[in-house]
């Protein structure tokens, strides 16, 4: 099979969906498929003369052609949904030239991008939406959905919103996202993780890892800070991940609620050094807030590799979060309410029996996860 995965996105970018990307591409070649990643070349300054591969340490198995496009960065100033949408004409533009120079027929199309759909279905017959979420205007897309050869979603209720809007189940696939156990799952104990990042030998580490904010929404750091009140002084937190913006508007919070002597803020570190972080903790924190966003559509990366860190977790009771975690391997907090999850964060630290039960359970779980099993279990669908 030959496949042409397209997205427009900056490559390499801080965000997680480009490490979600790129490690797609690597396990679909790892599953014999030859792999084009197509994204368009936009600027980020961040990443100057960075190798992708290299920042997401990842197999250079599979094919990155970057379409030479326009960046219309100055309608960045202009009011939000702008740049998006002029950039996106442009990249769609100058894809269509590469579209003619290449034999479509061979090639089944994998986007993430719901609003490319519509574009890509006028040259290939075999197009692949994978859905994170939903458009706004769901009903604008019910065509070219019906048009996909196939769906994968991440969630079960992806999958229910899509039928209910007559899409045929029997091509629409639930897979979760996933985690790379050779990265997370590491041979080392708590203090010598600790000693090696200079964390506190002798206190209680609570964790939180990656962005602090998704679509400027808080993740749950916000009830972690109150939580974090509520315990007792010898408990610290350590949130890895967040912006220079995200980590200034929580240290403010924390010093609103006079603990900011004990919040540790780590900006975004490589997958190496987050796995030696995770090691360090006593619980891992996912206390997301009821949203629909997070209830029914998200698969949190960090989900799997807390999983694989045989750390236990506290996690919100959320549909999405059930998908995958249950009473056996983690244990649940109510969303939104910082007090139960001062009270869940209270019970793994006092029962320690408890937490290893948990923590292990967790890890055996995680096995089913990974990031070439979701490559095969799409492949074998899609093919």
């Amino acid at each position: 099979m030959k496949l042409l995965y397209i997205a427009n996105i900056r490559i390499p970018t801080e965000k997680a969906h480009g490490h979600q990307i790129m490690t797609m591409g690597e396990a679909f070649s790892l599953q014999g498929v030859d792999t084009i990643l197509v994204v368009p070349s936009r600027k980020n300054n961040d990443f100057k003369n960075v190798n992708p591969f290299d920042f997401y340490e990842i197999k250079k198995n599979f094919k990155l052609k970057k379409i030479l496009t326009i960046d219309p960065v100055l309608l960045l100033k202009f009011p939000a949904g702008i740049y998006i949408k002029v950039q996106s004409i442009i990249f769609m533009f100058f894809l269509s030239w590469y579209f003619l120079f290449i034999n479509r027929g061979d090639y089944t199309v994998y986007t993430r991008d719901e609003y490319l759909l519509p574009f890509l279905q006028i040259f290939f017959k075999r197009v692949v939406w994978e859905a994170h979420a939903l458009p706004n205007n769901l009903n604008k897309y019910r065509k070219y959905l019906n048009r996909c050869y196939k769906v994968i979603v991440l969630t079960s209720e992806i999958k229910k919103q899509l039928t209910k809007l007559g899409i045929n189940g029997n091509k629409v696939l639930v897979s979760p996202d996933a985690v790379d156990l050779s990265i997370f799952d590491i041979d080392i104990d708590k203090q010598e993780a600790r000693q090696s990042l200079k964390l506190p030998a002798n206190k209680i580490l609570l964790g939180y890892t990656g962005s602090f904010k998704t679509k400027d929404m808080d993740k749950g750091i916000s009830d972690i800070l109150k939580a974090l009140k509520k315990l007792p002084d010898n408990i610290l937190l350590v949130a890895i991940g967040g912006s220079d913006i995200d980590i200034e508007f929580y240290k403010n919070i924390a010093k609103s609620l006079n603990i900011e002597n004990r919040v540790i803020w780590v900006k975004k570190v490589d997958q190496k050094t987050l796995a030696v972080y995770q090691k360090s903790f006593d619980v891992l924190l996912m206390p997301f807030p009821y949203t629909k966003h997070y209830a029914y559509y998200m698969s949190p990366l960090k989900m799997f590799e807390y999983m694989a860190s045989k750390r236990p977790i506290v996690a919100s009771n959320l549909p999405t979060i059930k998908e995958v975690l249950n009473e056996n391997n983690c244990i649940f907090c109510r969303p939104d309410d910082n007090a139960d999850l001062a009270n869940k964060i209270n019970i793994l630290i006092s029962n320690s029996d408890l937490a290893a039960k948990l923590s292990n359970q967790a890890y055996l779980d995680v096995k089913n996860y990974t990031w070439n099993n979701r490559a095969k279990l799409i492949i074998d669908f899609i093919s």
